[in-house]
């Protein structure tokens, strides 16, 4: 399948540089795939299209301060951006900018914390050890580090984005993104929900830069996803089991829910994914979902399309973007029903 079945015009004043202010204000789009039509809402309005008995699932991953900016022995500057936590002690996957860099260059980002560069694990990807005479370095990360915004916002991170690039329920370090539909939710959104008889449950899935990263092949069944690490705990299998057993439906909030319930199945699950969800995939856990508008020629967009229909999601999209919509991570949200 040519990946220009999945590109869309989309104007560049749409794309939101800032959050909307309360969180729950942003619009909602609802889109029903049994009747195929589409509704507009605002996000606090979410309560009204769930049932009781449903189950939604959330991720309570924590986005981290992953930029960290220092320099080599001979003064040259050199970004180090930490994507994805590895099992050893203080070490991480990491894009490392900058020339010569090789295996014992130590990067000083401050008098007490260092990053050493471990190995070349792929181009500008690198393993490194960050190291502290203390030992806290993730002490280290949030006072030194910058929270890494995507780059389409083209901006530098700004203190707003330390409280608004993060769920108000975030717990969990290890992500360099956030979970965008997740963004959304209140504790009035929670409390409403509560009331009306939603269960909630968490899962962990930690975010990694491959979010952002476009399809470049031209069929798209050819693109791989990152692998990105995932916990989904027994408890949250039991309760989608019964979910199921009373008749209600599973609602992802995001599509790293959406991967991450889907890669887990029926069995609580920890390792990491690189599920891709693509034409050809049966959804065997999800029922309905919540996510935020996707760029053109992702697989983020695949897998949306994937599961509401191809032409309805871009009829959804065109409407969007007529009707003036807010995209990508600080933009507005779609309920898929």
């Amino acid at each position: 399948m040519p990946v220009s079945l999945y590109d869309y015009e989309l104007p560049e004043r749409l794309i939101a540089k800032y959050p909307v202010t309360p969180r729950d204000h942003s619009r909602l789009m609802v889109l029903d795939r049994k009747s195929q039509t589409i509704t507009h809402d605002r996000f606090y309005n979410l309560p009204k299209y769930l049932k009781k008995g449903d189950l939604l699932v959330l991720n309570d991953t924590k986005v981290i301060p992953a930029r960290l900016l220092g320099h080599k022995p001979t003064g040259g500057r050199v970004e180090v951006l930490l994507n994805r936590k590895l099992p050893e002690k203080n070490r991480w996957h990491a894009l490392v900018g900058g020339k010569k860099i090789k295996p014992g260059l130590e990067i000083e980002i401050a008098p007490d914390l260092k990053a050493v560069i471990v190995k070349q694990v792929e181009g500008p990807l690198f393993e490194v050890e960050l190291l502290s005479p203390d030992g806290d370095v993730m002490e280290k990360i949030y006072r030194y580090g910058k929270i890494p915004i995507p780059p389409y916002l083209e901006r530098d991170e700004e203190p707003i984005d330390r409280e608004r690039y993060q769920t108000v329920f975030a717990r969990k370090e290890g992500s360099v993104a956030a979970p965008t539909a997740s963004l959304h939710f209140t504790e009035r959104v929670f409390e409403e929900l509560r009331k009306k008889g939603v269960d909630i449950a968490y899962i962990t899935l930690h975010v990694g830069l491959g979010t952002f990263k476009p399809i470049k092949v031209e069929n798209i069944l050819d693109h791989k996803v990152d692998p990105e690490y995932v916990e989904v705990p027994e408890e949250v299998i039991e309760k989608i089991k019964e979910t199921k057993e009373r008749g209600g439906r599973v609602v992802a909030v995001g599509t790293t829910v959406v991967r991450a319930l889907e890669t887990a199945g029926y069995k609580p699950f920890k390792g990491f994914t690189d599920l891709y969800i693509k034409p050809g995939h049966r959804f065997a856990v999800v029922d309905a979902m919540i996510t935020n508008f996707h760029l053109p020629k992702s697989s983020l967009l695949v897998l949306v399309s994937t599961f509401a229909g191809r032409e309805f999601i871009l009829r959804a999209y065109k409407e969007a973007v007529d009707k003036g919509y807010r995209f990508y991570s600080y933009g507005d949200a779609m309920l898929i029903l």
